[in-house]
């Protein structure tokens, strides 16, 4: 146990006192008695809605970075159900999934830590603004709470800047909508593959001007994924006031690591669990 999970834990015995400490005395002390009374491992219930502590604030910081994926076209509804399993025992910070699981998902999840996040105008972003508008619309109404959208690429690399920003806003304004009891995130997939340095500058500078919280790399239905360059290129553009999603080829602990280091705050993947175990995975995304 380092010092910041022991200083989680400590916060946990005061919140459970309920404000009057003598109850519990000094919670140092008491970790530390209880240590030494021979305790190897504490037990903490997975979700305290009364004093908003949860065990997943007691995860590794790392599992609280990823977007745990499943957007294949052939993925069933039992992959749903052991995507959202995996996220409850790693506390991975949401499962990303295709709309029509939405539901499945927030289900399976209701009374958890973990978001769901899905994806919008996928994976090409050549939708019209309004139908983007109206599918981030039904994703919240079903349980999302954190929707990856996918930029126009043709009218960015047509010069049509006015009229990507105008497409990001329109689903950044359902968010800031819908936005009630808990917040809707947004995150705009760029498809770094496809464009251009300049393009990719231009295009987190117009996601930026359009109140999003994150750029994100990749779809990782296109021609390559994440590179520690592009994330480290957006990283400058946006600052530090929005979020960078790495997505599309983080495969193993080293690579999520490389993205950390050059400024992901977020990162997209299907190879969550063996990331975690420290293995690497053969997958694409």
């Amino acid at each position: 146990m380092d010092h910041a999970e022991k200083e989680r834990l400590i916060q946990r015995l005061l919140s459970e006192s309920v404000g009057d400490q003598s109850r519990v005395g000094d919670p140092h002390r008491v970790l530390e008695g209880i240590k030494r009374a021979g305790a190897a491992r504490f037990g903490v219930s997975a979700y305290r809605p009364d004093n908003g502590f949860s065990a997943c604030d007691l995860a590794p910081p790392l599992a609280r970075m990823i977007d745990h994926t499943a957007l294949k076209p052939e993925t069933t509804e039992e992959q749903i159900r052991q995507l959202c399993e995996d996220a409850r025992k790693y506390c991975f910070a949401s499962v990303c999934v295709n709309p029509c699981y939405v539901q499945l998902a927030s289900t399976l999840l209701r009374g958890s830590p973990i978001a769901v996040c899905t994806v919008i105008g996928f994976p090409l972003g050549a939708s019209r603004s309004a139908t983007k508008a109206r599918e981030a619309e039904t994703a919240v109404d079903d349980g999302a709470t954190e929707l990856d959208m996918v930029i126009n690429v043709g009218f960015l690399k047509s010069g049509r800047y006015e009229a990507v920003e105008a497409d990001i806003a329109a689903v950044v304004e359902v968010a800031h909508r819908r936005s009630r009891s808990t917040r809707i995130i947004t995150k705009v997939i760029l498809e770094t593959a496809l464009l251009t340095d300049e393009e990719k500058v231009i295009a987190s500078v117009l996601a930026k001007n359009a109140g999003a919280d994150f750029v994100k790399t990749s779809t990782g239905f296109s021609s390559g994924g994440a590179t520690a360059a592009d994330v480290a290129l957006m990283r400058r553009v946006v600052g530090p006031e929005m979020g960078v999603k790495a997505s599309g080829g983080v495969r193993s602990q080293s690579d999520a690591e490389t993205m950390i280091a050059h400024g992901a705050t977020r990162l997209g993947a299907s190879a969550s669990v063996q990331i975690m175990k420290g293995l690497t995975s053969s997958g694409s995304y």
